[in-house]
């Protein structure tokens, strides 16, 4: 779009209120203006006076000497000249002169814009457009015709003459359908295509309709785009073979290209990572896996195999190899390499060595707790809200009760506390009253002084209270502890104090008391295994966490949170699990709770042959279990119960991720791909 400045008629000199009838009608014969503005002293716009205004002063009779302040209209159309055409378009079809002044920043007249010179910018864009249009379609690939309403030729551009085999001043003013003989141009709609002949070329055209009957067309030649298809059928079927290979693959695979932008990626890499293919395709590699180090190949043109790494507890390698033609590097084919490292011996053993070297350093001063609440995995709202409390808890010093079946998770919360409190840089020291023989408890608790009994240590030995002064110390299974060790455990509670075994000196200690047993000891109190007096000053704060069967949507986060703990310690390389062994899991009563499922995962995850764990690397007893729940389905075969059991497991998934699929396909442990196979077999819908 113009500038106004561009187009506008300059201003130089303007009339005043006081000019004459005969000033005016010299400054009309010298301008040929319709409309003339009237300036103030300042040359500040006052009115304008109108070639019609002039005349009928003339007419009146009105003599020339006279001023012409009288007919001057005040009422003046105008606008700055930094406005854009676009804005006055609307300005100038209202305006009743015909006319609109245009005035600069200080509000005096620079030009006057009228409808001729608007007329005469779209004239000349026009122009502009006609021209462009015709180079577009000169040097389009398309063969082009444009017809008036008489459907003649009125353009042709030089493709579609070397398709009909005409010249361009043979094909003008011809009509068009002598060209395509067979179609009527009024039957022809513009969304359609039509194949015809044209010369000695096949072809294929649209239509494009303007005016009454003109109309452009569009050729293309067929020979030409079935050339194509068939260059690229053949393109897609090599891509088909050479994916299949790919995606039957051990190792991951992906490619950059010399802008570093990665080109290709396979789908085990993908699953590997947890990519989906839009996250990665065709972004710079050192934004989506810089950890790969496949640019750092494109500066050195030298292959090389990278150090051991580590993913969701999986290790695996690099081999980064660069792509040359015409001996330039035109990307890096990277090859992850994570079972099988038959070749990696070597960066095996420097592993194992530095492992040994870090098993072999010295072990800290003192003991410390080693799990945080950001540690504790949940979803149940149960859980949430123990979780809530435990961590209000940890802020203060009083003694805390932790209840719950066996292997439920009592001593990472009591970890968790230690570590959100002001004691956390303190010694977190445990004690498992059940572990201990009965006659060593008093011995363990408290220590003992040189030659207190037959065997003791020349120096004697401190116990857990001395090593845990000034931190935490954690009673595990406190219900098994002796009538006898529960009176002196309670005058330290009371006191702070306690005598060593075999010695005279107070020690006094500051340690705060975090107790777990999975035992009722209410029921121990009424039968006298229990002093109640104790059983009050433990209890304090007490915490019941419940056991797994009741919160059975923990199972599909501690699946992933194990594989990866366990492929990193056991060096297996297992990246899902299989739907159906996910069910038998959920329907399983799991008496060993966390524990229990833990290791479950561990036996599966070794028993595994194919890098999943499926539904017969379970332990015998899971699948029996399972078996007596699912026949109440009554299936006809075995096949329809694997159904069943995988379609429940989907279901599951999806009601825990919310309807989201790429979560869903997570907790599933397997690629969305995959997921999307599973919904459409089983007819399932998700609204996310």
């Amino acid at each position: 779009m113009p500038q106004l400045r561009d187009i506008i008629t300059p201003v130089h000199e303007c009339l005043s209120p006081e000019h004459t009838l005969s000033d005016a009608i010299q400054f009309v014969q010298r301008t040929k203006w319709d409309t003339i503005p009237v300036t103030d002293e300042h040359q500040k716009l006052h009115g304008v006076l109108t070639r019609s205004s002039l005349n009928q002063a003339i007419l009146d009779g009105q003599p020339l000497a006279s001023a012409i302040h009288s007919l001057i209209k005040k009422d003046v159309i105008w606008t700055h000249i930094d406005s854009s055409v676009g804005d006055i378009q609307e300005i100038i079809q209202k305006s009743e002169v015909g006319n609109i002044v245009i005035l600069n920043d200080d509000h005096q007249v620079t030009g006057m814009l009228t409808k001729t010179d608007i007329i005469f910018t779209l004239f000349r864009a026009t122009s502009s457009l006609k021209d462009q249009l015709e180079e577009i379609l000169v040097r389009s690939e398309l063969g082009a015709i444009i017809t008036d309403d008489s459907e003649r030729i009125t353009f042709a551009n030089q493709k579609i003459c070397n398709m009909i085999g005409l010249t361009q001043a043979e094909l003008l003013q011809r009509e068009v359908t002598s060209l395509i003989s067979g179609i009527q141009l009024e039957s022809m709609e513009p969304s359609d295509h039509y194949r015809l002949q044209l010369g000695n070329s096949h072809a294929v055209t649209r239509i494009s309709r303007f005016g009454k009957k003109g109309c452009i067309l569009l050729f293309q030649d067929v020979s030409q785009v079935e050339k194509m298809a068939q260059e690229l059928q053949s393109v897609v079927k090599w891509k088909s073979i050479l994916q299949t290979v790919i995606d039957n693959a051990y190792e991951g695979l992906i490619m950059i290209n010399e802008w570093k932008e990665v080109n290709f990626v396979s789908p085990s890499l993908l699953e590997l990572f947890e990519f989906e293919e839009s996250q990665i395709l065709y972004k710079p590699i050192h934004d989506v896996l810089p950890q790969l180090g496949l640019d750092r190949v494109m500066k050195s043109g030298l292959p090389e195999y990278s150090e051991m790494m580590q993913v969701k507890g999986i290790r695996y390698t690099v081999h980064r190899v660069p792509i040359m033609q015409d001996n330039e590097i035109i990307g890096v084919i990277g090859k992850i390499s994570f079972r099988g490292l038959h070749e990696m011996k070597e960066v095996v053993r420097r592993l194992e060595k530095s492992e040994k070297e870090e098993k072999q350093a010295p072990q800290a001063q003192h003991e410390t707790s080693r799990f945080s609440f950001e540690q504790i995995l949940t979803q149940d709202p149960q859980m949430e809200k123990i979780i809530r409390s435990a961590m209000k808890t940890a802020k203060g010093n009083s003694t805390v009760l932790i209840r719950g079946e066996s292997g439920t998770g009592k001593e990472l919360f009591a970890h968790a506390i230690h570590s959100m409190s002001w004691r956390s840089n303190g010694p977190f020291v445990t004690v498992n009253c059940a572990a201990i023989p009965e006659h060593l408890l008093e011995s363990e608790f408290f220590g003992y002084e040189e030659g207190a009994f037959s065997g003791a240590r020349q120096k004697g030995k401190k116990g857990k209270f001395d090593l845990a002064n000034g931190g935490t110390l954690f009673l595990d299974e406190v219900g098994d502890m002796s009538l006898q060790l529960q009176a002196k455990m309670l005058r330290v509670l009371q006191e702070k104090e306690f005598y060593r075994v075999g010695g005279t000196e107070r020690i006094q200690v500051d340690v705060r008391i975090i107790a777990a047993t999975h035992r009722s000891l209410e029921e121990m109190v009424r039968n006298g295994e229990f002093r109640n007096d104790l059983f009050y000053r433990l209890n304090v704060i007490s915490f019941e966490i419940p056991p797994l069967a009741k919160r059975k949507k923990d199972i599909l986060l501690f699946i992933p949170f194990f594989m990866e703990e366990l492929n990193r310690l056991n060096g297996t390389s297992i990246i899902g699990i299989d739907p159906l062994a996910v069910k038998a899991m959920i329907d399983y009563d799991w008496p060993g709770n966390v524990r229990e499922l833990r290791n479950v995962m561990e036996r599966a995850m070794l028993f595994s042959e194919h890098g999943k764990v499926e539904l017969a690397d379970l332990p015998e007893y899971m699948l029996g279990h399972g078996k007596n729940e699912m026949t109440a389905f009554s299936f006809d075969s075995e096949s329809t119960l694997m159904e069943k059991a995988e379609r429940a497991a989907v279901q599951q998934a999806l009601e825990q991720s919310g309807g989201n699929k790429s979560k869903a396909a997570k907790l599933l442990g397997v690629s969305r791909s995959v997921l999307y196979d599973r919904l459409k077999k089983y007819q399932l819908s998700v609204q996310e």
